[in-house]
């Protein structure tokens, strides 16, 4: 030990000495030249001189150095690793502030992506934003948040309770098409107030009719799901039913989605017709060859396994990137594929619940704040200064409130569920959340949405999602007033 604390001194002078005669030496040196190739010596004299080299501007070592620094910050990783921590921590912070008011973290973490983006930071502080979120570095962020979104359509298509289905299959596929149809109808009829001024340049009217009508009638499963986990719902007769309703309203919304798309990116009637086909053919293959083949493919041990291999996860990622790129080949958008692939995997073992937590965890606390916040750089509040566009917003709020909500709660009582439960069932239905910004910019993406009809039907998921909670709370008001007082029988037998 003494050794070699006598040593180590020694071994650094002599470090440092031949470091020194290198460098005293290579200075003295001819720089090289190149004569075997003109393009090279082009290219060498036209570079710039290194800044070492460069004459001394007299600008004095603080400055250099923060123009050294600012250098770095132009580094696309390094703008990717600011651009990160901001996104995830905006967040987690507002998503925490949320759940405190008792709303969902998911509405927090929509405000946090808007907050980010020109309507707040752009407005206060625009220097530093445009440092940040640049236009040219927006295309990394839009990718990375497309692999967040095919993540957590692929665990909502695991969440898909088939067997759920089946035992309220009535009242879930009634209440869930009438919620469908109401509001979807009402949005093609604004469709046609709202077309010639707020249409993007280029579309067609049914392109732009079809996506209000899709804004309109579409009920974010897995929020709701959140929501009744939650308040406690989740095994009462309210929760099952909502729960069964809003799975059949997403099959059937995500169906028509993907319709919708095939016709707007085809080229024509035969294209269409050529994608609706082969998207109905994969849907087949998936559910009725694919599906049943997964658990022997996987094997009895990984199904059984709560902490599945390296190699099944690694199979399990292919699958459903795999899917996605067929469905995105096809004509339809990759998230198609990644929610049939959720579908397909096995609904018994643990290997289900394992997949669904590690996936969720990193495309929840990482991947989808990206998407919020590439929604929200989208959205540019500052669009609807005239009230005119803040009338317009609130009439599409209004819209849709009265067609979801309505809509779902006349449904459900003309089943036999009474007033106040019908209520309650049509608020979660209104929920709208993370599947409609999906939504959304994939109408956005398509050039069917101009940027004024894509913010106010930001905000109009924004307020329909953040209702249900107050409306929950107004049912269950509702509920115990009714439970007080002496119930009165109609003639046709139901509760009111």
């Amino acid at each position: 030990m003494h050794k070699s604390l006598l040593l180590y001194p020694l071994i650094l002078i002599v470090f440092a000495l031949g470091m020194f005669l290198a460098v005293e030496r290579g200075l003295k040196l001819d720089p090289p030249r190149i004569t075997d190739d003109a393009s090279r010596i082009t290219h060498h004299a036209s570079r710039p001189p290194p800044p070492a080299l460069q004459p001394s501007s007299g600008v004095g070592p603080s400055a250099s150095l923060l123009a050294n620094l600012r250098q770095n910050f132009e580094d696309p990783l390094t703008r990717l690793f600011v651009q990160l921590i901001l996104i995830v921590l905006a967040a987690r912070v507002c998503g925490s502030l949320m759940r405190k008011a008792g709303q969902p973290a998911v509405i927090g973490e929509m405000i946090a992506g808007i907050l980010l983006g020109p309507s707040l930071m752009g407005w206060l502080w625009p220097g530093f934003f445009q440092t940040v979120f640049p236009p040219a570095s927006l295309g990394t962020l839009r990718m990375l948040s497309q692999i967040g979104v095919c993540l957590f359509m692929f665990v909502i298509g695991m969440e898909l309770d088939i067997a759920q289905l089946k035992q309220q299959a009535l009242t879930a596929v009634f209440v869930s098409q009438v919620s469908i149809l109401f509001p979807y109808l009402l949005g093609v009829l604004g469709a046609l107030w709202l077309f010639p001024s707020l249409a993007a340049a280029g579309t067609t009217f049914l392109a732009f009719a079809l996506f209000i009508g899709i804004s309109m009638s579409i009920t974010a499963f897995p929020v709701l799901a959140r929501i009744l986990e939650e308040r406690g719902l989740t095994k009462t007769a309210l929760g099952s039913t909502a729960l069964a309703c809003a799975a059949t309203d997403d099959v059937t919304a995500w169906t028509v989605l993907a319709f919708v798309v095939a016709i707007v990116k085809a080229d024509g009637l035969a294209s269409a017709v050529l994608s609706i086909v082969l998207v109905l053919l994969f849907v087949a293959l998936m559910l009725f060859w694919v599906k049943p083949r997964v658990p022997r493919w996987l094997g009895l041990t990984a199904l059984e396994s709560g902490a599945p291999s390296k190699g099944v996860m690694a199979g399990v990622v292919v699958f459903l990137f795999g899917c996605a790129f067929i469905t995105d080949v096809i004509g339809i958008h990759a998230i198609f594929g990644s929610f049939l692939a959720g579908v397909a995997m096995p609904s018994h073992g643990e290997l289900r619940n394992s997949l669904r937590v590690r996936l969720e965890q990193f495309s929840s606390v990482f991947l989808l704040p990206l998407f919020f916040a590439f929604t929200g750089l989208r959205t540019q509040i500052g669009l609807l200064q005239e009230p005119a566009g803040w009338l317009i917003c609130l009439a599409l709020i209004a819209v849709a409130t009265v067609g979801k909500l309505g809509g779902s709660m006349l449904a459900a009582r003309t089943t036999g569920i009474d007033w106040v439960d019908s209520f309650a069932l049509g608020a979660l239905m209104n929920t709208r959340g993370l599947v409609e910004l999906i939504a959304l910019n994939i109408g956005y993406d398509l050039g069917i949405l101009s940027p004024p009809i894509f913010t106010m039907l930001v905000l109009m998921a924004l307020v329909t999602t953040g209702m249900t909670g107050p409306l929950l709370t107004l049912s269950d008001h509702l509920r115990a007033r009714h439970a007080s007082r002496p119930q009165l029988q109609p003639a046709d037998g139901h509760r009111f």
